[in-house]
């Protein structure tokens, strides 16, 4: 069994309590508008191309055995269709200006990594964090992941974006501890416009997980534009407060520092040059979850004074 993660970050506070490794799984079945981490959403491993650390050498060009790379004088060219990141050519790079996101690796090479920060969960009541893209996309090495954790003593937590098999969610539900489940859009229609898909399975799983009596951290992206309506918030309140488990709601404020990976892959950042929203605007919708009954309401990210 082995699955492709795309980051192991330690030493995270934002991802469930106390100090945690967030352990980041490839393949997200949603396209939001705003994904903070295009790098998450295919599932195999992709090629990128730092501009910053690029000095020329072209070592790259020659070591690619599938010819997929051009460098001109605007920048690193890379033929998607041909280059199957093998990493041929970022091995050769001397200023490791190309990188391969996404690396195939067992559950135990992953709970090693994991559990060298265990010291750190003890002292805070902290563990790992299994997130994505989306974790219920490879659902045998998530489950073995959380099953090694546990067994270890590690608090689990399962951040999910709640499009899934109910199933195969249901399962990895009840191997954690808690869940952290996004919510980020409670019109169905707008919902699928932005995410790409429908939101009635989300609002199931999300009733689902809550049934199973699992501590649930409920988390919205405000996003300008897009989800930061009062409305919105107003909407996925109410619904929020008929899930009985949630412990604390979250509104993270729209990051717009994203923008380099997505000219790293080749996307388009649909959301380019839109600003931070205000920190007025976040506590006036925090304000709105509060006066809801939503417990422990959350804002927190970079804003703008106005």
């Amino acid at each position: 069994m082995t699955g492709t993660v795309f980051n192991i970050q330690r030493f995270s506070i934002d991802d469930g309590p106390g100090i945690r490794t967030t352990v980041f799984m490839k393949g997200c079945p949603m396209r939001c508008t705003w994904c903070h981490n295009p790098e998450g959403l295919e599932y195999g491993p992709q090629l990128m191309w730092f501009d910053v650390r690029c000095i020329g050498a072209r070592d790259c060009l020659s070591a690619c055995p599938k010819g997929a790379l051009e460098l001109t004088g605007s920048g690193m060219v890379i033929d998607r269709e041909l280059c199957d990141a093998c990493g041929a050519c970022s091995e050769a790079c001397p200023a490791g200006a190309l990188e391969v996101v996404g690396n195939e690796s067992t559950p135990g090479e992953v709970f090693d990594e994991v559990a060298r920060d265990e010291a750190f969960y003890r002292n805070s009541s902290g563990g790992m964090t299994l997130s994505g893209g989306e974790p219920a996309m490879q659902p045998g090495f998530s489950s073995d992941l959380l099953k090694l954790c546990s067994g270890a003593g590690f608090h689990t937590a399962l951040d999910t974006c709640g499009y899934a098999s109910p199933d195969v969610l249901e399962g990895l539900v009840e191997l954690a501890d808690m869940v952290l489940l996004d919510l980020k859009i409670i019109d169905p229609l707008v919902h699928m416009e932005l995410t790409g898909v429908d939101l009635e399975p989300v609002l199931q799983n999300a009733r689902m997980i809550s049934g199973k009596g699992k501590p649930l951290w409920i988390r919205t992206p405000v996003i300008p534009g897009c989800t930061d309506s009062s409305d919105n918030i107003a909407g996925l309140s109410s619904f929020i407060c008929g899930l009985p488990t949630v412990e604390r709601y979250d509104l993270l404020a729209f990051n717009n520092t994203c923008g380099a990976k997505y000219r790293r892959l080749d996307m388009e950042w649909k959301l380019d040059g839109t600003p931070l929203v205000t920190g007025d605007k976040m506590e006036e919708l925090a304000s709105i979850a509060r006066e809801a009954g939503v417990p422990n309401v959350h804002w927190s990210g970079a804003t703008r004074e106005r």
